[in-house]
């Protein structure tokens, strides 16, 4: 198996050439560069005295940090095969976020088990950046400026009110049931208009960490949201079917973040519905093809800079919602070996920036699994006034 999983490893990366690279500092350029120059993927092989049922799935600072993921020290990606007693195994990839999104990690891995089954992949990567080449002259709406901003650093005192399970972020991992997911959706269009279900579990995230922010004193502080938009499917429209197969397939990150803000106290009052209505507005902003051809334009004039999503400028308590909904990870991806039985992303626990990603469940197709990076403090609120809806992941429900 490790050696049928190196040789597709090797045939993959001829593809994904730029993964088998390097991301150095260019001087000239005054930025940060690939290059191509096939130094090659860090391969792990590692052996673990557990079972895939024993593996606690919902509490991955235990499991997975650590044990099943490898450490990235250098070029682009590395990854660990860890082989369990029970014949199973567990494949970790540490990708550098700078080279990819989660949309193209995602087409890399089903590319690579497509190759391990000696099949052609079924999208072949496009790495044409000319796609998302800038207008010229370079044009774009100030509303931009909402979305994304110059990051500079933070100073974060000692003295700062943020301490204990403020500063602590920990990971777990939950299954939402179809029909908590139905009903969180009717009571998010109550005011008349239909909303998605990633809206309604974006509106319910918000309000129940403000809730959190409320129980513990901060009822006029800030809460920000902010959902991640792919824009490949929007820079397509209206381009031919040519164009829209080389956006669906290009590698890299196209992405936006839009956001909205409310204090916690706002949050606390408003109902599902009102919360909805605002997801939506700014949801609605990032959402078309001019954003994304202003954002390119935007970000070109910046490109020497570092810049960070808007809703992440501050020191406000913020939470990033991206959705893996349209992934292959938990729906058709097999490396020869069967279906894989569970995927999921992994923040180290040192990461300061909360996230939280929606995935489709690998056993029921109207359930959600969702990955959660946030501060102890919400974490403990959710589990505690939310449980009905946040139901810990375990061996019994992925059918171990």
């Amino acid at each position: 198996m490790l050696n049928t999983l190196k040789d597709s490893l090797s045939r993959a990366l001829t593809l994904y050439y730029p993964l088998a690279g390097e991301i150095l500092w260019n001087a000239a350029a005054g930025e940060n560069q690939i290059h191509c120059n096939n130094r090659g993927v860090d391969f792990i092989v590692a052996v673990a005295d557990v079972q895939l049922m024993d593996i606690d799935f919902y509490n991955p600072d235990d499991s997975i940090e650590g044990k099943l993921i490898p450490q990235k020290e250098h070029g682009v990606l590395a990854i660990q095969v860890t082989m369990l007693i029970c014949g199973g195994m567990v494949l970790g990839c540490m990708f550098d976020h700078r080279s990819a999104d989660g949309y193209s990690a995602n087409m890399f891995i089903s590319s690579w088990a497509d190759m391990n089954r000696s099949e052609i992949p079924s999208m072949l990567p496009s790495f044409r950046r000319s796609i998302l080449n800038p207008r010229c002259p370079t044009r774009y709406s100030s509303s931009i400026d909402d979305v994304f901003a110059l990051y500079e650093p933070l100073d974060m005192p000692n003295n700062d009110e943020n301490h204990g399970e403020d500063r602590i972020l920990i990971n777990h991992v939950f299954c939402i049931k179809g029909e908590q997911l139905n009903t969180l959706q009717l009571l998010a269009s109550e005011n008349g208009a239909k909303r998605s279900k990633l809206v309604a579990f974006t509106s319910f995230l918000w309000k129940i960490i403000a809730l959190s922010m409320v129980e513990s004193g901060n009822l006029n502080q800030m809460c920000n949201v902010a959902l991640a938009v792919d824009g490949r499917s929007r820079l397509g429209e209206g381009e031919g079917e040519e164009k829209e197969k080389l956006m669906a397939s290009h590698f890299g990150n196209v992405l936006s973040m839009p956001s909205g803000a409310k204090t916690s106290q706002e949050l606390k009052e408003m109902s599902l519905s009102n919360i909805a209505t605002e997801v939506h507005k700014f949801l609605q902003t990032a959402t078309g093809k001019d954003h994304f051809l202003d954002l390119i334009d935007w970000v070109e004039e910046r490109r020497s800079m570092p810049l960070v999503a808007r809703a992440f400028a501050s020191r406000e308590t913020s939470v990033m919602v991206s959705s893996g909904q349209r992934f292959q990870i938990m729906d058709k991806m097999d490396f020869g070996w069967g279906k894989v039985a569970f995927g999921s992303c992994h923040v180290p626990s040192g990461r300061k920036d909360t996230y939280v990603m929606t995935l489709p469940s690998p056993t029921n197709k109207d359930d959600w699994i969702v990955y959660m990076h946030l501060p102890m403090k919400h974490m403990n609120y959710i589990e505690a006034h939310a449980s009905q809806v946040f139901m810990p992941l375990n061996a019994d429900y992925l059918d171990l």
